[in-house]
Protein backbone atom coordinates (compact mmCIF):
# COMPACT_ATOMS: atom_id res chain seq x y z
CA UNK A 1 0.00 0.00 0.00
CA UNK A 2 2.73 2.46 1.01
CA UNK A 3 4.74 1.51 -2.08
CA UNK A 4 1.75 2.26 -4.29
CA UNK A 5 1.20 5.63 -2.61
CA UNK A 6 4.85 6.52 -3.07
CA UNK A 7 4.81 5.38 -6.69
CA UNK A 8 1.71 7.47 -7.45
CA UNK A 9 3.26 10.58 -5.91
CA UNK A 10 6.42 10.07 -7.91
CA UNK A 11 4.41 9.58 -11.09
CA UNK A 12 2.36 12.72 -10.45
CA UNK A 13 5.51 14.72 -9.82
CA UNK A 14 7.00 13.42 -13.08
CA UNK A 15 3.79 14.12 -14.97
CA UNK A 16 3.79 17.64 -13.57
CA UNK A 17 7.19 18.05 -15.20
CA UNK A 18 5.81 16.89 -18.56
CA UNK A 19 6.98 13.26 -18.43
CA UNK A 20 4.77 11.44 -20.95
CA UNK A 21 6.12 8.01 -20.04
CA UNK A 22 5.05 8.58 -16.44
CA UNK A 23 1.58 9.54 -17.65
CA UNK A 24 1.38 6.44 -19.85
CA UNK A 25 2.35 4.30 -16.86
CA UNK A 26 -0.33 5.93 -14.66
CA UNK A 27 -2.90 5.59 -17.43
CA UNK A 28 -2.21 1.89 -17.94
CA UNK A 29 -2.21 1.30 -14.21
CA UNK A 30 -5.67 2.74 -13.54
CA UNK A 31 -7.62 3.00 -16.80
CA UNK A 32 -9.02 -0.59 -17.02
CA UNK A 33 -10.16 -0.79 -13.40
CA UNK A 34 -11.61 2.72 -13.39
CA UNK A 35 -13.60 1.97 -16.55
CA UNK A 36 -14.89 -1.26 -15.03
CA UNK A 37 -15.88 0.63 -11.87
CA UNK A 38 -17.60 3.42 -13.81
CA UNK A 39 -19.54 0.89 -15.90
CA UNK A 40 -21.35 -0.18 -12.73
CA UNK A 41 -23.25 3.12 -12.94
CA UNK A 42 -23.29 4.08 -16.63
CA UNK A 43 -22.74 2.43 -20.00
CA UNK A 44 -19.16 1.31 -20.65
CA UNK A 45 -18.78 3.87 -23.46
CA UNK A 46 -19.76 6.67 -21.07
CA UNK A 47 -17.46 5.26 -18.37
CA UNK A 48 -14.54 5.21 -20.81
CA UNK A 49 -15.20 8.82 -21.77
CA UNK A 50 -15.38 9.85 -18.11
CA UNK A 51 -12.08 8.15 -17.28
CA UNK A 52 -10.38 9.59 -20.37
CA UNK A 53 -11.53 13.09 -19.40
CA UNK A 54 -10.20 12.60 -15.86
CA UNK A 55 -6.86 11.31 -17.13
CA UNK A 56 -6.56 14.24 -19.53
CA UNK A 57 -7.27 16.62 -16.66
CA UNK A 58 -4.55 14.92 -14.60
CA UNK A 59 -2.05 15.30 -17.45
CA UNK A 60 -2.82 19.02 -17.67
CA UNK A 61 -3.01 19.68 -13.91
CA UNK A 62 -0.74 17.14 -12.21
CA UNK A 63 1.32 19.90 -10.61
CA UNK A 64 -1.82 21.06 -8.76
CA UNK A 65 -2.57 17.69 -7.15
CA UNK A 66 -0.37 18.17 -4.11
CA UNK A 67 -3.52 18.55 -2.01
CA UNK A 68 -4.12 14.78 -2.21
CA UNK A 69 -2.68 13.57 1.07
CA UNK A 70 -4.33 10.15 1.18
CA UNK A 71 -4.61 7.45 -1.46
CA UNK A 72 -4.50 8.74 -5.04
CA UNK A 73 -6.46 5.68 -6.18
CA UNK A 74 -9.26 6.61 -3.74
CA UNK A 75 -9.29 10.09 -5.24
CA UNK A 76 -9.62 8.61 -8.74
CA UNK A 77 -12.45 6.26 -7.80
CA UNK A 78 -14.33 9.02 -6.00
CA UNK A 79 -13.94 11.32 -9.01
CA UNK A 80 -15.18 8.62 -11.38
CA UNK A 81 -18.15 7.99 -9.09
CA UNK A 82 -19.09 11.68 -8.94
CA UNK A 83 -18.77 12.10 -12.71
CA UNK A 84 -20.83 8.94 -13.32
CA UNK A 85 -23.62 10.15 -11.02
CA UNK A 86 -23.65 13.50 -12.85
CA UNK A 87 -23.84 11.65 -16.16
CA UNK A 88 -26.75 9.53 -14.92
CA UNK A 89 -28.67 12.62 -13.77
CA UNK A 90 -28.13 14.37 -17.10
CA UNK A 91 -29.32 11.29 -18.97
CA UNK A 92 -32.44 11.05 -16.78
CA UNK A 93 -33.30 14.71 -17.37
CA UNK A 94 -32.67 14.38 -21.11
CA UNK A 95 -34.78 11.22 -21.31
CA UNK A 96 -37.69 12.86 -19.50
CA UNK A 97 -37.53 15.90 -21.78
CA UNK A 98 -37.23 13.76 -24.91
CA UNK A 99 -40.18 11.60 -23.87
CA UNK A 100 -42.42 14.62 -23.30
CA UNK A 101 -41.31 16.23 -26.55
CA UNK A 102 -41.83 13.01 -28.51
CA UNK A 103 -45.37 12.64 -27.16
CA UNK A 104 -46.22 16.21 -28.16
CA UNK A 105 -44.75 15.73 -31.63
CA UNK A 106 -46.68 12.52 -32.12
CA UNK A 107 -49.88 14.58 -31.99
CA UNK A 108 -48.56 16.77 -34.82
CA UNK A 109 -47.38 13.70 -36.73
CA UNK A 110 -50.85 12.19 -36.75
CA UNK A 111 -52.13 15.18 -38.75
CA UNK A 112 -49.50 15.00 -41.54
CA UNK A 113 -50.54 13.66 -44.92
CA UNK A 114 -48.29 11.84 -47.39
CA UNK A 115 -47.79 14.87 -49.64
CA UNK A 116 -46.58 17.01 -46.75
CA UNK A 117 -44.21 14.26 -45.66
CA UNK A 118 -42.72 13.90 -49.16
CA UNK A 119 -42.23 17.65 -49.32
CA UNK A 120 -40.51 17.66 -45.94
CA UNK A 121 -38.16 14.83 -46.95
CA UNK A 122 -37.14 16.71 -50.09
CA UNK A 123 -36.55 19.96 -48.21
CA UNK A 124 -34.47 18.19 -45.54
CA UNK A 125 -32.40 16.38 -48.19
CA UNK A 126 -31.62 19.69 -49.92
CA UNK A 127 -30.66 21.31 -46.60
CA UNK A 128 -28.44 18.37 -45.58
CA UNK A 129 -26.68 18.50 -48.94
CA UNK A 130 -25.58 22.07 -48.14
CA UNK A 131 -23.89 21.11 -44.85
CA UNK A 132 -20.07 21.19 -44.56
CA UNK A 133 -18.74 17.77 -45.68
CA UNK A 134 -17.67 16.56 -42.22
CA UNK A 135 -21.00 17.59 -40.64
CA UNK A 136 -22.98 16.08 -43.51
CA UNK A 137 -21.11 12.77 -43.35
CA UNK A 138 -21.65 12.34 -39.60
CA UNK A 139 -25.28 13.42 -39.81
CA UNK A 140 -26.09 11.07 -42.69
CA UNK A 141 -24.40 8.09 -41.05
CA UNK A 142 -26.27 8.68 -37.79
CA UNK A 143 -29.72 9.74 -38.96
CA UNK A 144 -29.98 8.10 -42.39
CA UNK A 145 -28.04 4.88 -41.80
CA UNK A 146 -28.56 4.35 -38.08
CA UNK A 147 -24.93 4.17 -36.91
CA UNK A 148 -24.15 5.04 -33.30
CA UNK A 149 -21.72 7.83 -32.42
CA UNK A 150 -19.16 5.21 -31.40
CA UNK A 151 -19.48 3.28 -34.67
CA UNK A 152 -19.13 6.47 -36.72
CA UNK A 153 -16.11 7.54 -34.67
CA UNK A 154 -14.41 4.20 -35.29
CA UNK A 155 -15.06 4.35 -39.04
CA UNK A 156 -13.85 7.94 -39.35
CA UNK A 157 -10.96 7.50 -36.88
CA UNK A 158 -12.05 10.34 -34.60
CA UNK A 159 -13.46 10.49 -31.07
CA UNK A 160 -17.17 10.08 -30.25
CA UNK A 161 -17.06 13.63 -28.87
CA UNK A 162 -16.01 14.90 -32.30
CA UNK A 163 -18.95 13.07 -33.88
CA UNK A 164 -21.30 14.50 -31.27
CA UNK A 165 -20.00 18.00 -32.02
CA UNK A 166 -20.42 17.57 -35.78
CA UNK A 167 -23.97 16.29 -35.47
CA UNK A 168 -24.97 19.02 -33.02
CA UNK A 169 -23.51 21.65 -35.35
CA UNK A 170 -25.38 20.09 -38.26
CA UNK A 171 -28.62 20.29 -36.29
CA UNK A 172 -28.00 23.96 -35.48
CA UNK A 173 -27.54 24.75 -39.16
CA UNK A 174 -30.58 22.70 -40.16
CA UNK A 175 -32.75 24.47 -37.57
CA UNK A 176 -32.00 27.73 -39.37
CA UNK A 177 -32.38 26.30 -42.88
CA UNK A 178 -35.62 24.56 -41.97
CA UNK A 179 -37.14 27.25 -39.76
CA UNK A 180 -40.45 27.03 -41.64
CA UNK A 181 -40.63 23.29 -40.94
CA UNK A 182 -39.28 23.23 -37.39
CA UNK A 183 -42.03 21.22 -35.63
CA UNK A 184 -41.84 18.43 -38.21
CA UNK A 185 -38.07 18.58 -38.49
CA UNK A 186 -37.67 18.25 -34.73
CA UNK A 187 -39.91 15.20 -34.79
CA UNK A 188 -37.78 13.50 -37.43
CA UNK A 189 -34.49 14.64 -35.90
CA UNK A 190 -35.33 13.29 -32.44
CA UNK A 191 -37.00 9.99 -33.27
CA UNK A 192 -35.24 6.92 -31.92
CA UNK A 193 -35.08 5.25 -35.32
CA UNK A 194 -33.12 6.80 -38.21
CA UNK A 195 -34.86 8.36 -41.18
CA UNK A 196 -36.22 5.58 -43.34
CA UNK A 197 -35.37 6.86 -46.82
CA UNK A 198 -32.21 5.62 -48.59
CA UNK A 199 -29.01 7.61 -48.30
CA UNK A 200 -27.62 9.08 -51.55
CA UNK A 201 -24.18 7.94 -50.32
CA UNK A 202 -25.12 4.27 -50.58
Amino acid sequence: MQNSLLEDRQLLQAIGNGDKEAFDHLFQKYYPTLCAYGSRFVELEDAEEIVEDIMLWIWENASMLGFIESSFSNYLYKTVYNRAIMCMRKQEVRLAADTKFYQEMQEIWSDIDGQQLDELYNVIEEAVAKLPPSYQEAFRMHRFEGYSYKDIAQQLNVSPKTIDYRIQQALKILRVELKDYLPLFFLLATTIEPFDWPSPLQ
